[in-house]
């Protein structure tokens, strides 16, 4: 892990209050690991999670969702601008344990860290299920790299109408990759115990350090306390004792 400062290439609106950062940085990025970020006009205190959205030559991306204040004032930072990095943070996913026929589940901007670990995967044994409450985003990149994109929005205005957990059948795949909200995610690890499907899931919390320091994200696992920042934020499934 290291500070840094790196110059913006780009920070676009995608939809609503969703956002793509590119930034440069060069350096080693594992997918599933993710940025403290803070701009540099100290208009906030602590600097925010972001999940690596993906990796390209000499520069990292992210995609987020302003959540308040302190995502409100990145997202209004200007190309050719710089702000402030930590990271790469947090133990992403090991690639060596997905195997076999996989399908990763994202939830709205859940689908952030999914997106990096399909361009490592084999296309033609990657699906992916995204979950959106109305106008869906970032498909097109999705179905670049997976055999299949399956998506659901809750008012069935794209694809499936409902949620994404209706559309997949667990018991089709040896592995399932998941992120997004809570409640969806306790359902697709409840779905994979059920049927004895392998399933990791990349957790959301509230941070302050981003480093393991202030125990701030820890959590109830099987192996005792786990922060959600150094031990995460992939874990697998069953080892999580709050779902």
């Amino acid at each position: 892990m290291k500070c840094s400062f790196g110059r913006i290439i780009e920070n676009d609106k995608i939809i609503n209050n969703i956002y793509k950062l590119e930034v440069e940085f060069d350096g080693k990025i594992n997918p599933g690991q993710f940025f403290m970020l803070k701009t540099l006009d100290n208009s906030f205190l602590l600097p925010r999670p972001i999940s690596v959205y993906d990796v390209g030559e000499n520069k990292v991306v992210f995609l987020y969702r302003i959540e308040g204040h302190g995502t409100e004032m990145i997202s209004k930072t200007l190309s050719n601008h710089e702000i402030q990095l930590f990271g790469p943070l947090g133990n992403g996913f090991n690639l060596q344990e997905i195997k076999g026929k996989t399908a990763v589940i994202g939830g709205g901007i859940g689908i952030a860290p999914l997106f990096y670990l399909i361009k490592k995967l084999k296309k033609e044994n990657t699906d992916s299920y995204l979950g959106f409450k109305e106008t869906p985003y970032c498909l097109e990149e999705f179905e670049r790299y997976s055999n299949k994109v399956v998506v659901a929005t809750e008012d069935g205005s794209v694809g499936d109408k409902g949620y994404i957990t209706n559309s997949i059948n667990v018991k089709d795949y040896d592995t399932i990759i998941t992120c997004g909200p809570s409640i969806m995610m306790e359902k697709v690890i409840q779905m994979c115990r059920e049927n004895d499907v392998k399933v990791f899931a990349s957790l959301e919390s509230r941070m302050a350090c981003g480093i393991g320091a202030c125990l701030g994200c820890a959590m109830k696992t099987k192996k005792g306390n786990q922060r959600v920042c150094k031990e995460g934020p992939v874990f697998n499934g069953e080892e999580l004792m709050i779902y």
